[in-house]
């Protein structure tokens, strides 16, 4: 199938899980093409989208759901990555999944694999590395690959998790006292589906507690209440729970997972982008900007980094990819590079101890790349010398 849609074509917009997908008269699916805010808005309204062009620009356009089912009578949407059975299939399937990967994800061939393995033969999978590394992208392309029902839940933002994970009693005048059962407690109903529980380490120990016996292999299933005769859900056949967690010291509002809880997943880390991986992904998000300034924000990105992993470093921590991602569309969108790195940069450091700080290390490395059309520098030559010498 082509990586773009024509311009006139047509996509009904079908919700599998907490996902809405864009499928076109022929099954083909155009998710990926399709913002998320579009695509529920016509799920909401009842509409088709179509891929108009005017002017240069396409976009999409609601149109009546009529416009969809005069082109062709569509059959149930069928999954575009069909799961074998048989051993030797799934072998073959592993070895050749490193072709699912998205190019916006950069994961080396043997860690992508895994990660589909894991997810073949259902295991818990924790994905762990340092904040703004792609954990998460990496979960979502591994829910995309498969094109399984998802189901996302962001344990750090839950206040209470046994509302969040089982649901709640209610009264009402004429039905009376009832339960509400949660979106939790439908998603682990849900053959297949690929549920992500963000943000693991944020989450209240109430919530590991209720997830103890969802998780362990050996039981599976969720208890609705903790009295005796209670009922309990049966997790469904093929359900994969995917846990993104940031683990160390500098993740202050994170908590120590506890050991029983961590024994229930399959941990993936996530690798950090090294100078050349960072440009490439840069290169391949932003086409139209000119490469040297891409290749700015990764040299930027790959100092800081090399310094935080020093054995004295001067900084506590490097820039993330989530961050160059956004410093490379703060350029796109006419930013300088000195106003982008004020912006996203400079606040992340601190600034205590004036020319010894954080932040004046961070600008340093900044200034080495800013060209602004002046005269007037942030350091002196020597300044300048000096911290080359470091590197």
């Amino acid at each position: 199938m082509n990586s773009k849609p024509k311009v006139g074509t047509i996509v009904k917009v079908v919700k599998s899980g907490n996902r809405y997908n864009a499928l076109d008269n022929q099954s083909n699916k155009w998710t990926h093409a399709i913002i998320t805010s579009t695509r529920k808005s016509a799920y909401r309204d009842g509409k088709a989208l179509e891929l108009r062009e005017k002017n240069g620009r396409q976009y999409w356009w609601k149109v009546s759901m009529d416009e969809f089912t005069k082109i062709a009578n569509v059959p149930a949407p069928t999954p575009d990555v069909e799961i074998p059975d048989g051993h030797a299939e799934i072998v073959d399937f592993i070895g050749n999944s490193y072709g699912l990967k998205p190019n916006g994800l950069i994961m080396n061939e043997l860690k992508w694999k895994y990660l589909i393995r894991s997810a073949v033969r259902g295991k818990n999978i924790m994905m762990t590395g340092q904040a703004g590394c792609g954990k998460t992208l990496a979960a979502k392309s591994l829910i995309n690959a498969l094109d399984r029902p998802e189901f996302y839940f962001n344990l750090g933002a839950t206040q209470d998790p046994r509302s969040t994970l089982i649901g709640n009693v209610h009264f009402d005048k004429k039905k009376g006292t009832f339960f509400s059962e949660s979106l939790f407690v439908k998603a682990i109903q849900t053959e297949n589906a690929v549920i992500l529980l963000d943000e693991l380490t944020r989450a209240h120990p109430d919530a590991w507690n209720i997830l103890m016996t969802v998780l362990d292999y050996g039981q599976r299933y969720l208890r609705l209440d903790e009295a005796d005769g209670q009922a309990t859900i049966k997790v469904a056949n093929g359900v994969t729970f995917i846990a993104t967690a940031n683990i160390g010291n500098e993740y202050t509002a994170t908590r120590q997972l506890d050991k029983a809880l961590m024994d229930r997943f399959t941990v993936i880390e996530m690798d950090l982008l090294n100078k050349e991986e960072e440009l490439g992904l840069l290169k391949y998000m932003f086409p139209t900007l000119e490469e040297s300034e891409l290749s700015n924000v990764a040299s930027i990105t790959s100092l800081t980094r090399d310094e935080a992993a020093t054995e004295n470093p001067r900084i506590s921590s490097g820039v993330s990819t989530r961050t160059s991602v956004e410093i490379a569309g703060l350029l796109f969108d006419g930013f300088s590079m000195l106003e982008a790195a004020d912006i996203t940069i400079y606040p992340q450091y601190d600034a205590t101890g004036g020319v010894d700080s954080e932040r004046t290390f961070v600008k340093q490395i900044v200034q080495k790349f800013v060209s602004d059309g002046t005269n007037d520098e942030l350091f002196t030559e020597h300044d300048v010398e000096d911290t080359d010498s470091d590197f």
